[in-house]
């Protein structure tokens, strides 16, 4: 007898937002397809409300779902790079959608 796999998810929406639908981690993303390669600290000038320790936990979750990678070097002090993974880059069709979104918002035009 063949067993249904349990869905984790009701809608194609709540999916998504899964795996972008942290406080900080739509703009980490944004960031990382417009630069390609970035530092902690870089995120950190991007994205200055967050804190170090809500930017580690939202990078690490980023990681996790297999969207970013995290480069460390053995060097002192050591060096982190993020980039995005095949996996994260399809989502540039979707981030650039939220980004026009929010200029137009942010010109008052609705």
């Amino acid at each position: 007898m063949n067993e249904v796999p349990e869905r984790k998810f009701n809608c194609p929406v709540e999916a998504t937002l899964s795996q972008i639908g942290g406080k900080y981690k739509a703009v980490i993303l944004y960031h990382l397809l417009t630069d390609e390669l970035l530092r902690f600290n870089q995120i950190q000038k991007y994205v200055p409300q967050a804190t170090a320790k809500m930017l580690s936990r939202q990078l690490r979750e980023l990681e996790t779902d297999g969207l970013v990678h995290r480069e460390v070097y053995p060097v002192v002090p050591p060096k982190t790079e993020y980039s995005l993974t095949e996996r994260g880059k399809t989502l540039a069709p979707v981030i650039h959608e939220i980004c026009d979104w929010g200029e137009t918002y942010m010109e008052g035009t609705f």
